[in-house]
């Protein structure tokens, strides 16, 4: 078996707390003059994204989020740089250091342990750095298998996919 095949069996193991070695990674601005976010030495934020952004689209603006779109992140690269202006035109710079932020490794979920199919967790979680304004929050989101139906009569949701708040600061 090769050291990665090992990696991967490691990581869908059936510890509980449920642990991630691999992430996903998004950046999303709203009410900013300008932005960007640098990520695993990504710029996370293309040309339309440094321009002016408005508040966001709708009040559940999040759950459209999907997943992240830069995948397979061994965790952690270096901190995220990001540099923004504000709505009221004060510029910005921070150091968002993810590794701190969620260095335990441990994923964000909603399952009950006995609700929980041993193993059946892939190892790999999505990570979202939100700017709004004068505020930056990350939050993660994982695809967690339940034994039961989380929408019942529905046989297409054996599963959580929670977005949960991890960190917040507004500057």
């Amino acid at each position: 078996m090769s050291a990665q095949m090992q990696t991967n069996d490691a990581s869908t193991t059936n510890a509980w707390p449920l642990h991630f070695k691999r992430h996903g990674f998004d950046a999303f601005c709203y009410n900013t003059a300008s932005c960007t976010v640098i990520y695993n030495q990504l710029d996370l934020t293309p040309e339309d994204k440094q321009r002016p952004s408005g508040a966001p689209p709708s009040g559940d603006y999040r759950a459209k989020w999907g997943k992240a779109s830069h995948i397979g992140i061994n965790n952690f690269p270096e901190p995220a740089i990001v540099k923004w202006t504000s709505a009221d035109g004060q510029s910005h710079e921070a150091s968002v250091d993810i590794a701190q932020i969620f260095k335990d490794e441990r994923v964000l979920h909603h399952v009950k342990q006995n609700d929980y199919p041993e193993g059946s967790f892939g190892g790999s979680v999505d990570i979202f750095l939100e700017v709004n304004d004068r505020t930056l929050t990350v939050f993660s989101k994982a695809h967690v298998p339940t034994k039961s139906e989380q929408v019942p009569g529905n046989k297409y949701s054996f599963h959580r996919n929670d977005l949960i708040e991890a960190w917040s600061k507004t500057y």
